[in-house]
């Protein structure tokens, strides 16, 4: 699988105003990195355009941003559910036993005892620690605490994770 080289860091919910500011849910665990972002990548489905960020306030979970040109409600109303990504040269640079979810995703889990357990669907941000989905073949969904007694190793090279099935986890 090919490494994603954009990280996706909000989505654009709605106008906020009518000076051309939109407010964005943001999609990365720091909400506060908005406040380095000088340019982020709209992708509005149909287009891809480089939008400079000329403003960035914050409102209860809510990002609101002003893209530098674009200065009335109807510059933006169109980018309505617009996805906000970043290069990966710009991403925050991650610390030891990191990653991003992107790169994540897919990834084969098996047990910390050789056996095939499936793979990696989706990380849900719980606040306390991440949760991992994995679909498996023939069997439910299984959500695994993200934390060291569960989850043993992570591959990055050979996309695989390594856990432990801890007992009243399935």
């Amino acid at each position: 699988m090919e490494k994603n080289d954009e990280l996706q860091v909000g989505v654009i919910t709605q106008t906020h105003g009518i000076r051309g500011e939109v407010k964005v849910f943001p999609t990365t665990d720091d909400a506060n990195r908005f406040k380095k972002l000088k340019e982020v990548i709209l992708d509005t489905g149909r287009e891809r355009l480089s939008m400079e960020i000329e403003g960035v306030k914050f409102f209860k979970q809510f990002v609101i941003l002003k893209f530098k040109g674009y200065d009335s409600i109807n510059d933006v109303e169109k980018y309505r559910q617009g996805k906000l990504l970043v290069t990966r040269d710009k991403a925050v640079r991650l610390k030891k036993d990191e990653y991003f979810v992107a790169d994540m995703i897919g990834m084969q889990v098996v047990t910390d005892t050789g056996e095939a357990f499936g793979f990696l669907k989706e990380v849900l941000a719980t606040g306390a620690n991440d949760v991992y989905v994995v679909s498996r073949e023939n069997a439910p969904e299984a959500l695994l605490p993200a934390i060291k007694e569960c989850i043993k190793n992570i591959d990055m090279e050979s996309r695989v994770m390594e856990i432990h099935v801890m007992d009243g986890l399935l």
